[in-house]
């Protein structure tokens, strides 16, 4: 009977995890993202948790697959990738780092949620991730992907997406 994880194995099994990149936004991992959510020991399998951005988001599954072939290939053979609702992944898990490397990528990234309503009846103010002005306009509820509304900077003129806040 296979042995369980040691300490050791799960902390190399999150760091290679930890690695992953989102195939949307190839300036950040899932740890970045705030995707991944645990790594543990079942018995002698790695299991990993991964919460989806939101349920029909098209990358959930290329993720899954890119995290449990990182794993494979680093050598570990027992592995389950969990699938986790609850509680849900929010824009608010996006780690200071993944909104620095968002910046920098030419990404406006989200501000700090404020409630539901926010949603429909409130216009955020967005700096340009380019210039830093915010004057800046929405030009489109949906950017090059649904996470991702476009907008455009009328100081600099230049377009930009803005990762919204979910």
């Amino acid at each position: 009977m296979p042995s369980a994880p040691t300490v050791d194995d799960l902390k190399r099994a999150r760091a290679i995890a930890a690695d992953v990149l989102d195939p949307e936004i190839p300036v950040l991992n899932i740890a970045d993202l705030g995707v991944l959510r645990d790594v543990r020991g079942e018995g002698p399998t790695i299991v990993v948790a991964l919460s989806p951005t939101y349920l029909g988001c098209p990358a959930v599954l290329a993720i899954e697959l890119a995290t449990e072939a990182a794993l494979r290939d680093a050598g570990f053979h027992d592995v389950r990738i969990e699938r986790v609702l609850s509680p849900a992944w929010s824009t608010d898990d996006i780690t200071p780092q993944g909104c620095e490397k968002l910046h920098a990528y030419g990404i406006a990234p989200p501000g700090k949620r404020r409630g539901k309503g926010a949603l429909m009846f409130e216009t955020d103010v967005v700096a340009c991730p380019r210039c830093s002005s915010t004057a800046t306009e929405r030009l489109s509820e949906f950017g090059s992907t649904a996470c991702k509304a476009q907008w455009r900077c009328t100081a600099c003129r230049e377009p930009f997406d803005y990762f919204k806040c979910i």
